[in-house]
């Protein structure tokens, strides 16, 4: 396992609230109990979780954008990034929008 391999690991354990040794056992016992899954079925998951964790990383830049912007409207500052800033949020809205839906798709049609 490579260094972002394990990065990658130990941020999906602690978003699950376990440690990395339980987290792989909870992941080789589930694994273990589903041995009809193929090996592109798994990479798919792989592929799901890190397109879920990137996002969520840019929606928690967001609301801290978001966050200044409301802070320096409610202080009466000029925000003049707002409009940017909320034209970002509905960008990640839409692609947040397009992952489920794209995933929702290939559940049903597999």
């Amino acid at each position: 396992m490579n260094d972002a391999e394990y990065q990658l690991l130990a941020r999906a354990a602690a978003t699950c609230h376990m440690s990395i040794a339980g987290f792989l056992a909870r992941s080789a016992l589930d694994a273990a109990h589903d041995l009809g899954r193929t090996a592109a079925d798994i990479a798919g998951e792989r592929e799901m979780l890190h397109e879920l964790f990137a996002l969520r990383r840019h929606l928690g830049q967001l609301g801290n954008n978001l966050n200044q912007v409301a802070k320096a409207l409610n202080s009466g500052a000029d925000a003049s990034q707002a409009e940017a800033v909320l034209a970002t949020v509905q960008r990640a809205a839409k692609r947040v929008d397009a992952f489920a839906q794209h995933h929702l798709d290939n559940r049903t049609a597999g």
